[in-house]
């Protein structure tokens, strides 16, 4: 461990398994936080004051001058997987170590992308409310559609779009993707993807799955002239990043038709890299209940799989401070130079 006369000291954003404390307790003063909500912001400027370790979550926000007000810190340890809330540069040049955790969320996330598109596809939502408001039995109503035989198309081929893939591929669709980098050619042919221009993805499929990180380029890249272009009648499903989508063009084309559905666990209220992101979901969208289904962020929300995640953030936290190379490392802040892209 790096300081010889004390302790290391770790901040934890938020909660986290009791497990995670016993490891990080055995060589570090922990310095938790158990609550359901998000520190204020000033407790946890105060709390990383003297940290040397930070294990950060999706709500938190890690710029420049937050890590000037840490200059013990060592390591920033994501319990997360893109990481556009934490400015990169700005570890770096501070000899900050920035991990994220890769691959820990990505089956369960793509497993929720399928529910999510069948729950759209088949009504669950609108049918749960009408078996509680009274339904007396079979009648021909709330008939939806099928993902067999279907066009789908993946937005975001990294490996939650392959993963999202590879489930639905059970259903004998065909598989579009667009991605600016080929999935490699045998793992395409073995799901059955295939890799066209974005135009072409969104005026054939029948619905389209969202897989995108959010940067500059995904920044709206389903605005309202790119969503205009699906099929009429098209669902729409968001597990990437919130913000990729914009989400007064899809209430804009949900109300007018154009739009079979959309479902979202991600919104654009969430993404802190945002300084103009709005303070909620859109309202509109809060208001078509008949076609939407929105989850709260339940991408990772599996309890062995957030116990791996923190262990796997924890895990780094150690590694950096025993002056390792960390598990997950997005950076090399020994190479102030490094910079990297998000990624889902």
């Amino acid at each position: 461990m790096t300081n010889a006369s004390a302790r290391p000291v770790v901040v934890l954003t938020h909660r986290v398994h009791p497990q995670i404390l016993d490891m990080l307790g055995r060589e570090c003063d922990v310095v938790p936080n158990q609550q359901d909500d998000s520190l204020p912001a000033s407790e946890l400027r105060r709390r990383v004051a003297h940290a040397d370790g930070l294990m950060a979550f999706m709500p938190d926000q890690i710029t420049a001058q937050f890590l000037d007000g840490c200059p013990r810190l060592q390591v920033v340890a994501g319990a997360l997987k893109g990481y556009d809330n934490i400015d990169v540069s700005a570890c770096t040049e501070r000899g900050i170590w920035l991990t994220r955790v890769e691959d820990l969320l990505t089956e369960p996330t793509a497993e929720l992308a399928v529910g999510l598109l069948i729950g759209l596809a088949r009504h669950v939502a609108t049918g749960d409310r009408t078996v509680r408001a009274g339904f007396r039995g079979w009648r021909p109503v709330l008939y939806g559609r099928t993902l067999v035989g279907s066009t789908i198309g993946i937005v975001g081929a990294g490996v939650l779009g392959r993963a999202v893939a590879q489930m639905l591929s059970g259903f004998n669709p065909r598989l579009l993707y667009h991605d600016p980098d080929p999935v490699p050619s045998a793992t395409a042919a073995s799901i059955g993807m295939e890799r066209v221009e974005l135009a072409e993805l969104l005026q054939h499929s029948d619905s389209v799955v969202v897989c995108a990180p959010l940067t500059a380029d995904t920044l709206h890249l389903l605005d309202h002239e790119a969503m205009t272009s699906m099929r009429p009648g098209a669902l729409l499903v968001n597990v990437g990043r919130g913000s990729v989508v914009n989400e007064g063009a899809v209430a804009e084309l949900l109300r007018s038709g154009h739009l079979g559905g959309y479902a979202a666990d991600v919104f654009e209220f969430e993404d802190l890299s945002r300084p103009d992101r709005p303070s909620g979901l859109h309202p509109d969208l809060m208001e078509l209940t008949s076609h939407t289904l929105f989850t709260p962020h339940l991408g990772s929300a599996v309890a062995s799989a957030r116990l791996a995640i923190e262990e796997h953030a924890a895990r780094s936290i150690l590694q950096s401070l025993a002056g390792k190379v960390p598990d997950g490392a997005v950076n090399d802040p020994r190479k102030p130079s490094t910079s990297s892209v998000p990624a889902v």
